[in-house]
């Protein structure tokens, strides 16, 4: 069964509990830390909980088809195996990366594609594991990455109702329960009349567990609607520019709409209350005003 509470490093999320934020820095690096700093730089100052990247082994992520196919880059024509190879961060920069987050402090991850990333991973005192939607129907991922004992966060994009249903049960089957899974529309960027927020109260009462959303649209709105409607973890893609060379740039969110967002969030979760009636003061004087008591 699902937990309830989750704890992703010292912060605990519930169904009550602010969204946990993510800044998915992915691959937006291109392949340079000097970008991915200045990145954790902004997540940080904008006060978001987390960020991440994504983790392959290429040789075993990129699909066959795909590896020598030719492909226009900023550093040359290269074959798409190559490519991964030169924006992948290894050992060197994880250890570097790891050490400027801690010192910052904010915590960090990475979506690992196969399960020698896992491995790679649980060098690290990482917070969570997330599965990406793209390898959500890879059971053995799933069950090496539960065994981790890590927490789970797993995005459902591209799924059929039936495929959210079994990655569900493979979370329950190999994991202890430290789980949450995130509505997601896995086009770059999404159409607003496509995200479909409503999925979020239905995964919730579906699958009785801790729900959150991973955005690829281009607004604000559809992930402050995300949160009101009860998401618990917010996840979208960062960029220093939205010029910048790379697939999932367009869909990601500047500096400053990261500061935004945080404090939309923030604003419009206020205003929710606690459901009760209750008289506040600047409503009493008013009452006095207008009633004469």
């Amino acid at each position: 069964m699902a937990n309830k509470e989750v704890k992703l490093g010292s912060y605990v999320v519930t169904e009550k509990s602010k969204p946990y934020m993510i800044a998915e820095i992915g691959i937006n690096h291109n392949g340079d830390l000097q970008i991915a700093k200045k990145l954790i730089d902004a997540a940080n100052a904008c006060g978001w909980e987390s960020v991440k990247f994504q983790k392959r082994t290429p040789e075993i992520a990129v699909p066959e088809d795909q590896k020598l196919k030719m492909r226009d880059t900023p550093w040359g024509q290269m074959t798409y195996i190559d490519y991964k190879k030169r924006i992948e961060f290894e050992k060197d920069q994880y250890d570097i990366i790891n050490k400027y987050c801690d010192e910052k402090p904010i915590s960090w991850s990475a979506s690992p594609w196969d399960v020698p990333s896992v491995e790679f991973l649980l060098q690290y005192d990482i917070p969570y594991i997330k599965i990406p939607s793209a390898m959500n129907t890879n059971e053995e991922l799933i069950k090496v990455s539960c065994q981790s004992g890590k927490p789970i966060i797993l995005s459902t994009g591209m799924d059929t109702l039936e495929e959210m249903d079994q990655a569900v049960e493979w979370l329950e089957k190999y994991g202890d329960g430290d789980y949450i899974i995130c509505h997601t529309n896995s086009s770059y960027p999404s159409p607003n009349n496509e995200l479909n927020l409503r999925l979020i109260q239905t995964m919730r009462e579906r699958y009785h567990c801790l729900v959150g959303y991973s955005g690829h649209e281009e607004d604000l709105e559809p992930s402050v609607i995300a949160s009101v409607l009860g998401a618990c973890v917010i996840e979208r893609h960062v960029t220093l520019d939205h010029n910048m060379w790379g697939s999932d740039q367009k869909a990601s969110l500047e500096v400053h709409a990261m500061s935004m967002l945080k404090k939309r969030i923030a604003s419009s979760l206020e205003t929710l209350g606690d459901g009760k009636k209750i008289l506040f003061d600047s409503e009493l004087k008013k009452r006095k005003s207008l009633r004469g008591v």
